[in-house]
């Protein structure tokens, strides 16, 4: 896939994607205990675990294609098929990658999850992250790639205005989630201290961040959004952060769309933040550079084929083997007609007894000359090119 500028590619509505980090010791033996535990409860129809070096060399569709490889930092990549809506088939690469500096002790495993249904994506059909990933709190492959943000948990900005500048910025430009700021307007109870995503259907959870700001935060959250993203927080009230590339549809005009002025944090489901998270969620997005090569790796990169696709790739094959083999006896036929040819006219130069004839004179002297002789009779010939 040519690299287009992010602004000009927006995910395709059947795209389902996601980046994080796993700081714990065995990230890729999690995720093959959770992909043999659903296939054997039949929630996938099947998957793969692949070393990326030899994934790439055997690609089936585009063996030669630089997006299917992915990258000299891969660890482990990962296929899996399942069904949603009974016929709608769910294809999914995740990729796990050494992080580019070791300098962070417990800076984790990176990985990269692309997913592609056969239509438009329903947030209601389930996570494409817990089909590898267990959903579980005990295994901690979500935290996002932003330091010291996670899923599935609420994230408290920091207390210091520069550290909580720099996590507004971070989260904006480096992660590919959507972030949503929640102001307490007053310090909430053990139900208002849960996560609102758990109200969101399963693929909307898991691509949302909870920040939470404290009741005395109020002001400087506030005054750090519009003076780095030119959005406002309501006190008792959240705002979805843009994300950017930015969407030609969210703007510092209408930023009000994304803004709700009033949550309670009191353990009841939040109809309007959820429904504008929803929105939010839907709209056309450009694709990152990187999320942008997980995606051509999906499609042009995959192993897992059903029968049907084995026996289409197989006729493929055959019908390439065979254009081959007809190419390379007619260059066969050709250089052996050019070998023959160059011995009739060696034969004609020595008199047939493998010794030169008697030297010629003057201009049949140059005419005569071995090399040209055999320059004459090899320039007849036009071998293909292989």
């Amino acid at each position: 896939m040519a690299k287009n500028n992010s602004s000009e590619t927006l995910v395709p509505a059947t795209v389902w994607l996601a980046r994080g980090r796993h700081p714990g010791p065995e990230p890729e033996q999690d995720v093959r205990r959770n992909l043999i535990a659903l296939k054997a409860a039949g929630v996938l129809d099947d998957f793969l675990d692949l070393d990326p070096v030899e994934a790439a060399r055997s690609t089936v569709l585009h063996p030669r294609e630089a997006a299917a490889d992915p990258g000299p930092n891969a660890r482990r990549l990962f296929e899996a098929r399942w069904r949603v809506a009974d016929d709608v088939t769910v294809r999914a690469q995740l990729t796990t990658y050494d992080p580019e500096s070791r300098r962070k002790d417990g800076e984790g495993v990176t990985w990269v999850l692309a997913a592609e249904a056969e239509r438009a994506w329903n947030p209601h059909w389930p996570s494409p992250a817990t089909m590898f990933w267990p959903d579980s709190d005990q295994v901690p492959w979500d935290h996002d790639t932003v330091p010291d943000v996670r899923l599935r948990t609420v994230n408290h900005l920091p207390k210091d205005g520069d550290a909580l500048r720099h996590r507004l910025r971070d989260c904006v430009r480096g992660s590919w989630f959507v972030h949503l700021v929640v102001h307490e307007a007053m310090t909430p109870d053990a139900r208002g201290q849960r996560p609102l995503s758990g109200f969101l259907p399963p693929s909307l959870r898991h691509r949302v961040v909870e920040h939470r700001a404290t009741p005395e935060q109020a002001q400087i959250a506030d005054f750090e959004m519009k003076r780095e993203l030119n959005v406002r927080m309501p006190r008792g009230g959240a705002v979805v952060l843009p994300a950017e590339p930015r969407s030609p549809e969210y703007d510092v005009y209408d930023a009000e769309r994304f803004t709700v002025h009033s949550v309670f944090l009191d353990g009841s489901e939040p109809t309007d933040l959820l429904r504008t998270l929803t929105e939010f969620a839907a709209l056309p997005r450009p694709l990152p550079e990187d999320a942008e090569r997980a995606l051509a790796r999906l499609r042009q990169g995959w192993h897992l084929l059903t029968r049907d696709e084995e026996l289409v790739h197989a006729q493929a094959m055959v019908v390439k083997y065979a254009e081959a083999l007809d190419a390379m006896t007619k260059s066969c036929d050709l250089y052996k007609e050019a070998a023959e040819a160059a011995q009739a006219a060696l034969a004609d130069f020595t008199g047939g007894d493998g010794t030169p004839g008697p030297p010629a004179t003057g201009t049949a002297r140059a005419d005569r000359s071995p090399l040209d002789t055999l320059t004459k009779t090899f320039g007849r010939f036009r071998l293909p090119k292989k």
